[in-house]
Protein backbone atom coordinates (compact mmCIF):
# COMPACT_ATOMS: atom_id res chain seq x y z
CA UNK A 1 0.00 0.00 0.00
CA UNK A 2 2.75 2.33 0.54
CA UNK A 3 3.69 2.59 -3.49
CA UNK A 4 0.20 3.89 -4.18
CA UNK A 5 0.03 6.11 -0.87
CA UNK A 6 3.11 7.45 -2.36
CA UNK A 7 1.18 9.01 -5.15
CA UNK A 8 -1.77 10.29 -3.72
CA UNK A 9 -0.91 13.79 -3.35
CA UNK A 10 -2.39 16.99 -0.84
CA UNK A 11 -3.58 20.02 -2.55
CA UNK A 12 -4.57 22.45 0.55
CA UNK A 13 -7.38 24.41 0.01
CA UNK A 14 -9.17 22.81 -2.94
CA UNK A 15 -12.10 23.49 -3.87
CA UNK A 16 -12.55 25.77 -1.00
CA UNK A 17 -10.50 27.24 1.89
CA UNK A 18 -9.49 24.38 4.82
CA UNK A 19 -10.08 21.49 2.63
CA UNK A 20 -7.34 19.28 1.63
CA UNK A 21 -8.17 17.68 -1.60
CA UNK A 22 -6.35 14.38 -2.31
CA UNK A 23 -5.55 14.21 -6.04
CA UNK A 24 -5.35 11.15 -7.38
CA UNK A 25 -3.25 12.35 -10.63
CA UNK A 26 -0.24 11.15 -9.90
CA UNK A 27 -1.18 7.34 -9.38
CA UNK A 28 -2.89 7.04 -12.66
CA UNK A 29 -0.28 9.02 -14.71
CA UNK A 30 1.60 6.15 -12.99
CA UNK A 31 0.43 2.55 -15.34
CA UNK A 32 1.60 0.28 -12.27
CA UNK A 33 0.47 2.15 -9.45
CA UNK A 34 -3.15 2.37 -11.53
CA UNK A 35 -2.81 -1.24 -12.29
CA UNK A 36 -2.01 -1.98 -8.89
CA UNK A 37 -4.88 -0.62 -7.51
CA UNK A 38 -7.41 -1.22 -10.12
CA UNK A 39 -6.12 -5.55 -8.80
CA UNK A 40 -6.19 -4.52 -5.18
CA UNK A 41 -10.17 -2.74 -5.71
CA UNK A 42 -11.56 -5.95 -7.59
CA UNK A 43 -9.53 -8.56 -5.36
CA UNK A 44 -12.25 -8.89 -2.65
CA UNK A 45 -14.71 -9.32 -5.40
CA UNK A 46 -13.61 -12.33 -7.36
CA UNK A 47 -16.02 -14.85 -7.64
CA UNK A 48 -19.08 -13.13 -6.56
CA UNK A 49 -22.06 -12.59 -8.47
CA UNK A 50 -21.51 -9.10 -9.41
CA UNK A 51 -22.88 -8.43 -12.46
CA UNK A 52 -22.09 -4.61 -13.00
CA UNK A 53 -19.77 -2.05 -12.08
CA UNK A 54 -21.06 1.76 -11.82
CA UNK A 55 -19.18 4.28 -11.09
CA UNK A 56 -19.13 7.93 -10.22
CA UNK A 57 -18.38 11.03 -12.23
CA UNK A 58 -16.06 11.61 -12.71
CA UNK A 59 -12.89 10.12 -10.93
CA UNK A 60 -14.93 6.91 -10.28
CA UNK A 61 -15.14 6.06 -13.96
CA UNK A 62 -11.33 6.04 -14.02
CA UNK A 63 -10.92 3.14 -11.37
CA UNK A 64 -14.80 1.70 -12.36
CA UNK A 65 -14.17 1.30 -15.90
CA UNK A 66 -10.98 -0.48 -15.48
CA UNK A 67 -12.27 -2.70 -12.94
CA UNK A 68 -15.52 -3.67 -14.97
CA UNK A 69 -12.92 -4.36 -17.82
CA UNK A 70 -11.02 -6.55 -15.32
CA UNK A 71 -14.01 -8.36 -14.96
CA UNK A 72 -15.62 -8.76 -18.00
CA UNK A 73 -18.82 -6.86 -17.08
CA UNK A 74 -20.78 -3.62 -18.31
CA UNK A 75 -19.54 -0.11 -16.59
CA UNK A 76 -22.62 1.79 -15.73
CA UNK A 77 -21.69 5.66 -15.68
CA UNK A 78 -23.71 7.82 -12.88
CA UNK A 79 -23.59 11.41 -13.82
CA UNK A 80 -23.78 15.22 -13.26
CA UNK A 81 -27.21 16.40 -14.25
CA UNK A 82 -27.86 17.44 -17.90
CA UNK A 83 -24.81 14.84 -19.45
CA UNK A 84 -27.15 11.96 -20.30
CA UNK A 85 -28.99 11.81 -23.44
CA UNK A 86 -31.68 9.57 -22.62
CA UNK A 87 -34.60 9.15 -19.89
CA UNK A 88 -32.86 9.70 -16.44
CA UNK A 89 -33.53 8.74 -12.72
CA UNK A 90 -31.80 11.22 -10.14
CA UNK A 91 -30.97 11.74 -6.76
CA UNK A 92 -29.82 14.76 -5.06
CA UNK A 93 -27.84 14.60 -2.24
CA UNK A 94 -25.46 16.73 0.19
CA UNK A 95 -20.91 16.93 -0.14
CA UNK A 96 -19.06 18.29 2.38
CA UNK A 97 -18.88 21.28 0.83
CA UNK A 98 -22.09 21.98 -1.09
CA UNK A 99 -25.09 19.97 -3.05
CA UNK A 100 -24.86 17.88 -5.71
CA UNK A 101 -27.08 15.56 -8.14
CA UNK A 102 -26.57 12.33 -9.98
CA UNK A 103 -28.49 10.58 -12.93
CA UNK A 104 -28.59 7.31 -14.79
CA UNK A 105 -30.01 6.49 -17.40
CA UNK A 106 -33.80 4.73 -16.36
CA UNK A 107 -33.15 0.92 -18.63
CA UNK A 108 -28.45 1.39 -17.05
CA UNK A 109 -29.75 -2.22 -14.66
CA UNK A 110 -31.92 -4.11 -13.74
CA UNK A 111 -33.83 -5.76 -10.99
CA UNK A 112 -31.54 -8.98 -11.20
CA UNK A 113 -28.56 -6.84 -11.24
CA UNK A 114 -26.00 -7.12 -8.41
CA UNK A 115 -23.80 -3.95 -8.67
CA UNK A 116 -20.65 -3.18 -7.70
CA UNK A 117 -20.00 0.49 -6.70
CA UNK A 118 -16.57 2.09 -7.12
CA UNK A 119 -14.88 5.85 -6.78
CA UNK A 120 -11.99 7.31 -5.85
CA UNK A 121 -12.90 8.75 -2.44
CA UNK A 122 -14.84 8.47 0.49
CA UNK A 123 -15.25 11.32 2.68
CA UNK A 124 -18.60 12.19 3.90
CA UNK A 125 -20.12 9.37 2.05
CA UNK A 126 -22.90 11.44 0.41
CA UNK A 127 -21.94 10.76 -2.63
CA UNK A 128 -21.60 7.08 -2.22
CA UNK A 129 -25.25 6.76 -0.19
CA UNK A 130 -26.89 9.06 -2.87
CA UNK A 131 -25.33 6.02 -5.79
CA UNK A 132 -26.32 3.51 -3.78
CA UNK A 133 -30.28 5.03 -3.60
CA UNK A 134 -29.91 5.96 -7.44
CA UNK A 135 -28.65 2.32 -8.08
CA UNK A 136 -31.64 0.88 -6.23
CA UNK A 137 -34.05 3.22 -7.27
CA UNK A 138 -33.58 0.74 -10.64
CA UNK A 139 -34.39 -2.36 -8.72
CA UNK A 140 -30.62 -3.38 -8.45
CA UNK A 141 -29.12 -4.41 -5.32
CA UNK A 142 -25.55 -3.00 -4.66
CA UNK A 143 -23.67 -5.98 -3.71
CA UNK A 144 -20.49 -3.50 -2.28
CA UNK A 145 -18.71 -0.09 -2.71
CA UNK A 146 -14.89 -0.16 -3.23
CA UNK A 147 -12.79 3.03 -2.70
CA UNK A 148 -8.90 3.94 -3.27
CA UNK A 149 -8.76 6.27 -0.58
CA UNK A 150 -11.21 6.94 2.60
CA UNK A 151 -10.98 9.99 4.78
CA UNK A 152 -11.43 8.23 8.51
CA UNK A 153 -11.78 11.23 10.02
CA UNK A 154 -15.29 11.93 8.30
CA UNK A 155 -16.80 9.04 8.94
CA UNK A 156 -18.51 8.83 5.39
CA UNK A 157 -18.57 4.43 6.33
CA UNK A 158 -21.08 5.20 8.53
CA UNK A 159 -23.41 6.52 6.06
CA UNK A 160 -23.22 3.57 4.39
CA UNK A 161 -24.19 1.10 7.19
CA UNK A 162 -25.99 -1.81 5.65
CA UNK A 163 -23.77 -1.38 2.66
CA UNK A 164 -19.84 -3.84 2.34
CA UNK A 165 -17.36 -0.94 1.73
CA UNK A 166 -13.58 -1.57 1.24
CA UNK A 167 -11.05 0.99 0.94
CA UNK A 168 -7.46 0.72 -0.14
CA UNK A 169 -5.89 3.51 1.66
CA UNK A 170 -7.11 5.03 4.94
CA UNK A 171 -6.13 8.79 5.25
Amino acid sequence: MHRLRSKIRDIPDFPIPGIIFKDITPLVKDPAALRLAVHLLLQPFLGRPITAVAGMEARGFIFGSLVAWELGLPFVPLRKPGKLPYDVQNVSYDLEYGSAMLEIHSDALADTDRVLLIDDLLATGGTAKASCELIEKLGATVEACAFVVELDFLQGRDRLDGYETHSLLHF
